[in-house]
């Protein structure tokens, strides 16, 4: 009997199909080890990206509050500059000022007796109501002029004093006793100066007296420099004016004789001397 072989070849192939179990087994494995470390590779890398990202992020914030500082750095920048032109424009001013005013000192004194003498210039045009005690007025400011105790700013405000009350004597109505002013004091006029009466003047259009027993009274003429009488009616007139001006009644129209014409109330003739009248309301 012959013994038995196995078809050539066999032994190879049953120990190839041996041996194929273990080799697939680890073939898994290595792929599965190489997946997982792709996996881990992919995930650090996500990381990285990711990180990068959020420093990217955080750059971009940074820049664009860095941006916005820069910015309101130069708007301050420039309100800066502004300011620091005003001021020096105000400073300029001010050095500018105190220049004109070193120059004004200078010169107070030279306008303030100018005041005084164009104040006398005034009242010796004006109707002559209240002569003495105006003129008083203006001695006094003279004498002021030459007191060295006083500053020049204290001497200028008299005169402007002095002055505010002169203007106001165009606006008000005012009424007082006094002697009868006369311009020529000679028989006639002494006899005269002696009489008591009321006064009333309106402002700077008239100026008008009135007797104690009310049957005489008249109107100063500027331009006649003496007094025109009055008539039955004007003199019931400066009766009523009379009382308006001490309160004594409501304000109300007076039809009465003005004492300016319109060449005397011209500003022109407040600057020319008319003759001086001498004596006293």
């Amino acid at each position: 009997m012959k013994p038995h072989r196995a078809p050539r070849g066999t032994g190879v192939l049953t120990a190839l199909l041996l041996a194929g179990v273990p080799l697939g087994s680890q073939a898994q494995d290595t792929l599965r080890e190489q997946s997982v470390s792709a996996q881990q590779t992919q995930a650090q890398l996500q990381q990285k990206i990711d990180a990068a990202d959020d420093e990217t992020r955080q750059a971009l914030r940074e820049l664009r509050s860095t941006r916005r500082e820069a910015s309101r750095l130069e708007d301050y920048d420039a309100e800066l500059a502004r300011q620091v032109e005003r001021q020096a424009k105000t400073l300029a001013q001010r050095e500018r000022a105190v220049s004109q005013l070193a120059d004004a000192e200078e010169r107070l004194p030279v306008l303030t007796r100018q005041l005084v003498g164009r104040l006398q210039t005034l009242v010796d045009a004006d109707m002559p109501f209240l002569r003495g005690e105006r003129q008083a007025r203006i001695e006094s400011l003279q004498q002021m002029l030459d007191d060295g105790e006083l500053s020049a700013a204290d001497k200028l405000d008299r005169v402007l004093a002095a002055w505010r009350t002169e203007l106001d004597y165009g606006r008000e109505v005012d009424a007082w006793h006094g002697r009868l002013y006369q311009p020529e004091q000679g028989d006639a006029g002494a006899s005269e100066a002696s009489r008591a009466v009321d006064y009333l003047r309106v402002g700077r259009l008239g100026w008008y007296y009135l007797t104690p027993d009310g049957d005489r009274g008249g109107v100063w003429q500027a331009d006649a420099h003496r007094w025109q009488p009055l008539d039955g009616g004007a003199l019931r007139e400066v009766r009523k004016g009379l009382r308006i001006a001490r309160d004594e009644r409501a304000p109300a129209l007076l039809d009465l004789p003005v004492s300016l014409t319109p060449e005397d109330a011209s500003p022109a003739s407040a600057e020319t001397s008319h003759q001086p009248a001498e004596g006293d309301s």
